[in-house]
């Protein structure tokens, strides 16, 4: 267990500032499930009530967020060895790793039970099983011992929609398997593009990242290989008739965008440029993935306006 004594992160506990218990909760991490989650919501075969939905949402983004402190809280070690990580609360000496994990533990139970009491234990349950598999699989087991971390610890960025829809219908359904797959592939390519940035802070921190361990090369063509499945998944909606026609060209461009970005990061290897395209990529690929649940969003807003839904 990699806890961080507080001599080794500095300042007394109370050296925090509201400031950061906001970043324990990373909230553009929280932004990103807190989207997904809604697209989730509604899916659902009929509208849910305004009230319900936005409780089951506040729940799901605390529980992102209790995730999220917990990691900073078991990574402080590895965080304060990295350039983009040093700045956090604990390695930064700002605040005490005891004080992050009593935030991340008491919002974790008040997500999981908010939700349960507000929606159901179905949702509840998948919320409390996220938050688990994120910080026990991924951050304590997954993160140190594999290359292979994003690709399975992935799953726990891929549940929200599932939460949102069992949230919303207490069950599970195709439709939300389908955007957990849609997420679940686009986690390697996304992130490894980063990583081939990163891998001399990676290397510093002793994480075994796929460009340390596999090389950037093979990394590359793992880059390409999951992007040639996910420009199909991506589909799936509008294949499988839960999304609509706007869906599917947003869909069909975006996923020729991340094939075409991904062949970049293959072709060219060396250099600054090499870089700066790898680094194109990772952005381009978030623009992707929200372009894709917007519009789904969209389109299942407009479908409950106009009453298609009711």
């Amino acid at each position: 267990m990699s806890l961080v004594s507080e001599s080794e992160v500095g300042l007394a506990a109370s050296g925090a500032s509201p400031s950061d218990y906001v970043a324990l909760l990373k909230p553009r991490v929280m932004s990103l499930v807190v989207f997904t989650a809604v697209a989730g919501i509604l899916l659902a075969p009929h509208p849910v009530h305004p009230v319900l939905g936005l409780i089951s949402l506040l729940a799901i983004a605390v529980g992102a967020g209790a995730s999220g402190a917990l990691n900073m809280w078991y990574d402080a070690d590895i965080d304060r060895l990295m350039a983009r990580t040093a700045g956090r609360p604990i390695p930064a000496g700002r605040m005490s790793g005891g004080e992050a994990l009593a935030f991340g533990l008491v919002l974790s139970c008040f997500s999981v039970l908010t939700l349960g009491l507000a929606a159901n234990w179905l949702a509840a349950g998948l919320l409390a099983f996220t938050i688990f598999y994120y910080v026990v699989v991924y951050t304590m087991w997954l993160k140190r011992s594999t290359p292979q971390n994003i690709v399975v610890g992935g799953a726990a960025g891929a549940l929200p929609p599932m939460v949102g829809y069992a949230a919303a219908t207490g069950s599970l359904s195709l439709s939300s398997l389908v955007l957990f797959a849609i997420i679940f592939v686009w986690t390697p390519p996304h992130f490894w593009s980063l990583a081939l940035v990163k891998s001399r802070d990676y290397g510093r921190a002793g994480i075994p990242m796929a460009p340390n361990v596999w090389g950037p090369d093979a990394t590359r063509t793992q880059i390409l290989a999951y992007s040639l499945v996910l420009a199909p998944v991506g589909l799936l909606p509008w294949i499988l008739g839960f999304a609509g026609p706007a869906y599917g060209v947003v869909a069909a461009l975006g996923g020729a965008g991340m094939i075409f970005g991904c062949l970049a990061v293959f072709r060219i290897r060396e250099g600054d440029r090499a870089k700066r395209i790898a680094m194109r990529n990772f952005g381009f690929s978030i623009l992707y993935l929200f372009a894709l649940f917007a519009v789904l969003v969209v389109e299942r807003l407009i479908a409950i306006w106009t009453g298609a839904l009711l």
